[in-house]
């Protein structure tokens, strides 16, 4: 079968090999190459098609957009061209993670844009409920498991897809994974909108499916938080078999009212009622987020084949783990790592090297050490990696309190692994750094705002962390032994697995934190604690 891609066809149907439509006369073969075998979807902004790439050996499936802007004056022309360009550089960054489809080409052709990307066989979330019916609570949170760290790298890609709902998701027949599909009405938020007028002309119909998309991206105001909006609503969807149009609503406020047709625990219940609060100050900001609010850290194991990592060989600058659990060094990656790995925040750019000088401490090496270790005296280094001694192993990267604030203020965030033994930094503000396996001893933060930083297996023993704002801080399995915590506000931490052998909390809020009594029973604490239930007193 041969399909014409003329819009205005009467009868787009062919025999297969035909080289003209029989019905208008348009030419089948797009770009010599590609040939349209079926129309998948249809819509105000062009349309999908499956085809197949006759210029390869075996003829592999692909999928081929047609984009039609909804003006032909010339500068609304040009802006479509220069937003297609744009458009095309985001699909082709972001579709280096194993469950986005590969971006394969894009080109213009009488006035209209196409976009080639892989092929993915299988059945969609929305076939899938219509063939199976609803999920269970446990069902819907492995379902989160594994989208949750793939919307985490597209956000971390300064990209919004705006679209997000059952019909968009894809279990993969080769693997069971799941792969997000259609970008075609991403944002990418680095970029400047354009006017009005012209954006309507060009975008109106990328504000993404009515039910799924929160207010304000129907306003055309969209933030990350937006597609985790969406993603609520299609755990909704995936609960009860029910589209968000079938649902009722609350007429004063909007508010989907979805309670009464699940039959789920509190806490679950608490989790998805945040995902789709109608206020995106009241809402998740981030997939990590949620992840923590679900409490999966003691299922690892069992979410374990859920998690992904970045295609093999793409330019990350991070270290990869197959299916077995064995990175790209050859080194045995644990559960937790790969987790970490899946969910740990990719959206701050890696240093650059030419810059690196400033900052670090390094220290004197005699010429005879620096020969010895095959550290050039003037070498340059990866800000995310730590050099090699003499015995082949990575000595963390030191990096000076200016240095850091310095990094800080031109927006790089990520400092994990460093070394940061005994800065000073009371006061700084180090909102959401990544501090993830860094070694902080006796590092001065107090008085720091440090809100929803990640100290995730970070060496903090004998800090002083007195007054400072960890407020949502992520600090499982750190060690913070002998760590001066007193005033700090700790409210909705997560502190699981955290060492608080003789750390001070006198004083601290811990309110609605995550921390078991065993824990808080190494600490010091005293009648001004907040306990994670609210309330004041000694434990």
């Amino acid at each position: 079968m041969s399909y014409c891609l003329n819009p205005a066809c009467p009868s787009p149907q062919n025999l297969t090999h035909t080289e003209l439509c029989q019905a208008c006369g348009y030419k089948l073969l797009l770009r010599d190459r590609y040939r349209i075998i079926q129309a998948l979807g249809q819509g105000g902004f062009g349309a999908t098609f499956l085809a197949a790439n006759e210029s390869l050996p075996g003829k592999p499936s692909c999928v081929i957009k047609q984009l039609r802007p909804n003006a032909t004056a010339p500068h609304v022309m040009e802006m479509a061209r220069e937003l297609f360009a744009r458009e095309a550089a985001t699909l082709g960054r972001i579709g280096n993670h194993p469950q986005i489809p590969s971006l394969l080409d894009y080109f213009e052709e009488d006035a209209i844009f196409y976009l080639v990307q892989e092929y993915v066989s299988g059945l969609t979330l929305q076939q899938e409920i219509k063939g199976s019916g609803p999920r269970s609570e446990n069902q819907v949170k492995m379902f989160l498991s594994e989208i949750l760290p793939i919307l985490e790298y597209v956000h971390g890609s300064k990209v919004i897809h705006r679209d997000i709902k059952p019909a968009n998701m894809i279990r993969r027949n080769q693997d069971q994974k799941l792969v997000l599909i259609d970008f075609g009405a991403v944002k990418n938020q680095n970029t400047q909108q354009t006017s009005t007028s012209d954006q309507t002309a060009l975008t109106s119909y990328a504000i993404g499916t009515p039910g799924f998309a929160p207010p304000e991206q129907m306003a055309m105001r969209p933030v990350p938080a937006s597609d985790i909006y969406a993603l609520g609503v299609t755990c909704i969807y995936l609960l009860t078999g029910k589209s968000p149009k079938d649902l009722d609503y609350d007429p004063s406020t909007g508010e989907l009212l979805w309670q009464k047709y699940v039959s789920i625990s509190e806490h679950f219940q608490a989790v998805l009622s945040k995902m789709l609060e109608i206020s995106v100050k009241q809402r998740y900001r981030t997939a990590p987020e949620v992840f923590r609010a679900l409490d999966l850290e003691d299922h690892l194991e069992m979410l374990e084949n859920s998690m992904t990592s970045i295609k093999p060989g793409a330019n990350t600058g991070r270290k990869n783990s197959d299916h077995r659990g064995i990175d790209s060094t050859g080194t045995k990656v644990s559960p937790h790592a790969r987790m970490a790995m899946a969910i740990r925040t990719r959206q701050q750019p890696r240093y650059d090297s030419t810059n690196l000088q400033s900052g670090f401490t390094r220290g004197r090496l005699a010429d005879s050490d620096r020969l010895n270790s095959g550290i050039a005296s003037r070498g340059k280094s990866s800000a995310g990696k730590g050099r090699d001694n003499s015995n082949g192993k990575k000595v963390p990267l030191r990096l000076d309190a200016e240095g850091l604030q310095n990094y800080y203020s031109k927006g790089k965030r990520d400092f994990a692994s460093h070394d940061l033994r005994s800065l000073s930094l009371a006061k700084a503000n180090l909102e959401g750094a990544n501090f993830h396996q860094a070694n902080l001893s006796k590092i001065n933060l107090q008085g720091a705002n440090l809100f929803n930083a990640d100290f995730g297996k970070a060496t903090v023993h004998q800090a002083c962390l007195r007054d400072a704002n960890l407020g949502k801080a992520y600090m499982s399995n750190a060690d913070l032994e002998g760590a001066d915590l007193r005033g700090a506000d700790l409210s909705g931490a997560y502190l699981l697995n955290a060492n608080l052998r003789g750390a001070n909390l006198c004083g601290t809020n811990l309110s609605g934190a995550k921390v078991t009594e065993e824990q808080l029973a190494m600490a010091r604490t005293n009648w001004m604690t907040i306990r994670p239930n609210g309330k004041r007193g000694i434990w």
